[in-house]
């Protein structure tokens, strides 16, 4: 029996940057905590109540055991990286360092508006190996 995976990550599946960080995070994961969405499978996103709106401000975390528990953009980012071994403890060095973390959140904005200039967009959307099927998300019905 596979890990039941406690946290959803919605990505840009057609970003260069975004993929990559996604395979990095299989990687480290491997499957234990996190399920894959991209932003281009509307029909997950309809089940999960995610509008084209909330895509536009970049990468989203939802817990599924609490789907009203969400997190967006950089502190999607800090989230998944304090969830990692060790994470928190880097995380919480970086917003204790006076004004890190705002140049951190601007730096996400910017990156998040230029990623296909900067990164360049894929001919097709990544699917993850780790991906929520629809009806196998692993999130509580609401």
């Amino acid at each position: 029996m596979t890990a039941r995976r406690k946290y959803h990550v919605i990505y840009d599946g057609n970003c260069n940057l975004c993929v990559n960080l996604v395979k990095l995070l299989e990687t480290l994961d491997r499957g234990e905590q996190f399920f894959y969405t991209p932003m281009q499978d509307q029909p997950i996103l309809d089940r999960l109540g995610i509008t084209a709106q909330d895509c536009e401000l970049g990468m989203i975390l939802i817990d599924a055991d609490q789907p009203h528990q969400r997190w967006q953009g950089s502190e999607a980012a800090e989230e998944i990286g304090r969830l990692l071994p060790m994470g928190s403890v880097f995380v919480e060095a970086y917003r204790a360092l006076p004004g890190v973390k705002w140049l951190g959140d601007r730096t996400y904005e910017q990156v998040r508006d230029n990623r296909y200039s900067l990164f360049g967009k894929r001919s097709s959307t990544y699917r993850s190996a780790y991906s929520c099927e629809a009806g196998n998300c692993g999130m509580s019905d609401s």
